[in-house]
């Protein structure tokens, strides 16, 4: 699952963005609030973090801009303020929960794998591509009624494909969706998690479903 992160405290934005990568979340940071607008409209999420006090523009702006623009990706509101009313102008503002600093990481975990499971508008909990279905909020993976167990970064790959069923995808794309938008390491390391994924969905069910499509990327088809 993709995260945007818009956190102006460095250091808990630190905190929170390895804590997320070690559950297998793919975790963009932006530090102020318009190069969270831009990176939200530039790239796809799952849900995004938003603080509420912000430099440049705070998180009720943010999130109010973009709803009005018609994005729906569930947003969790972190603030230091636990007033009702500030809780309620959050909520008003197209947030979709709340949670206050200092706050448990456990239960931001937990809140956050809530706000997937509903997934914001015209989002399924679950995506099915032929008989393999990906249930990103429980990071659950079956072919047919047989579970398949996953690292984090095979679930985050095969996730990023599901999306798209039927579509090529490239070997950026995939980088930019299950590691993250500052990745600068070796860009094979995706061929390493499409071979652990075929080995996985597709040779214990006699299946060819996850395709290479030479110089352009990968595609994941229905049986």
């Amino acid at each position: 699952m993709r995260v945007l992160l818009v956190e102006d405290e460095e250091r808990l934005a630190d905190l929170v963005k390895g804590g997320l990568a070690g559950e297998g979340f793919a975790v963009d940071v932006a530090h102020d609030g318009r190069d969270g607008l831009w990176m939200a409209t530039e790239n796809t999420y799952d849900v995004i973090v938003l603080d509420v006090m912000l430099p440049r523009m705070n998180g009720y702006a943010l999130c109010s801009r973009l709803r009005e623009a018609g994005d729906w990706t569930p947003i969790m509101m972190l603030t230091a303020k636990d007033g009702i009313y500030d809780e309620a102008e959050a909520l008003d503002n197209g947030a979709d929960d709340y949670l206050a600093k200092p706050f448990s990481y456990v239960v931001l975990l937990a809140r956050l794998r809530a706000l997937v499971r509903r997934g914001g508008r015209e989002r399924p909990v679950s995506i099915t591509v032929g008989d393999l279905v990906v249930d990103p909020a429980a990071l659950k993976c079956r072919r047919g009624e047989a579970e398949i167990a996953l690292t984090p970064k095979e679930f985050a790959v095969l996730h990023a494909l599901a999306r798209r069923p039927g579509e090529v995808v490239s070997k950026s794309e995939l980088l930019a969706q299950a590691w993250d938008f500052s990745y600068d390491g070796d860009p094979n390391i995706v061929e390493v998690y499409i071979s652990a994924l075929r080995r996985k969905i597709d040779m214990p069910f006699g299946k060819t479903t996850l395709m290479t499509v030479r110089g352009a990327g990968y595609r994941l088809e229905a049986a």
